[in-house]
């Protein structure tokens, strides 16, 4: 699979190139979710814990490189956070698109931290789904639970007391905040007012259902 992966985007990087158009394409290179868990189809995080389905780190991070040869400097790495829906609002910048206003963009606007403007990512967190439910929240290096999942093969456990991790010092999720280091339960505060804030807005404009025809027309405006 890695072969094949290597393969296809040497292939589609060699037809920019003899296209001409290389200095004017960007070209992004990554995944929705970590590995499978499924016998035969089974992958692996590497360093970090958890599958595809789970809310721990090995099912969230994936790897995401970005080309855009003279603007964005090469070999730099970084651990910052940038989650998928900030690609919309980053592009839309770069072709010269306004964002709609008329609706809540979930997207942050990354193109300073891309270009190097700015050594921090413009995102801080984000909620972590599985199917509708929210099961943990992201903040920094810093993750609260609210359903334990270890594995795609056990029942979701919701907890009645939140458990908190620290990135950092606990990469694998595995010594709670509370029970390891209470010094750091400052930031269950700091999670929970993001995550209020987050739920509010799906009050304001709810998530769009699926079947919903085109041109969507954001409940904001139709009240």
């Amino acid at each position: 699979m890695i072969e094949e992966i290597d393969h296809r985007a040497g292939q589609i990087l060699d037809a920019i190139k003899d296209l001409g158009i290389a200095n004017n394409t960007i070209v992004v290179w990554t995944s929705d979710n970590g590995p499978e868990q499924i016998e035969g189809w089974q992958g692996t995080a590497g360093f970090w814990r958890g599958n595809y389905f789970t809310a721990l780190e090995g099912s969230l991070r994936t790897s995401f490189l970005i080309r855009w040869p003279g603007k964005i400097a090469p070999s730099r790495v970084s651990n910052e956070i940038v989650h998928i829906t900030d690609l919309l609002p980053t592009f839309a910048r770069v072709a010269g698109y306004q964002v709609p206003e008329d609706r809540i963009i979930d997207g942050k606007d990354q193109l300073d931290f891309f270009l190097g403007k700015s050594e921090k990512s413009n995102r801080e967190g984000f909620p972590i789904y599985n199917g509708d439910n929210i099961f943990a929240y992201k903040w920094r290096d810093y993750k609260i639970h609210f359903v334990k999942l270890d594995s795609m093969f056990e029942a979701p456990q919701r907890l009645n007391m939140p458990m908190m991790f620290n990135l950092i010092k606990d990469p694998k999720e595995l010594y709670p905040i509370d029970k390891v280091d209470i010094a750091d339960a400052w930031f269950m505060p700091v999670a929970l007012k993001r995550l209020v804030a987050f739920k509010k807005s799906l009050v304001v404009e709810p998530p769009i259902q699926l079947g919903t025809p085109d041109p969507y027309v954001p409940s904001i405006l139709s009240r």
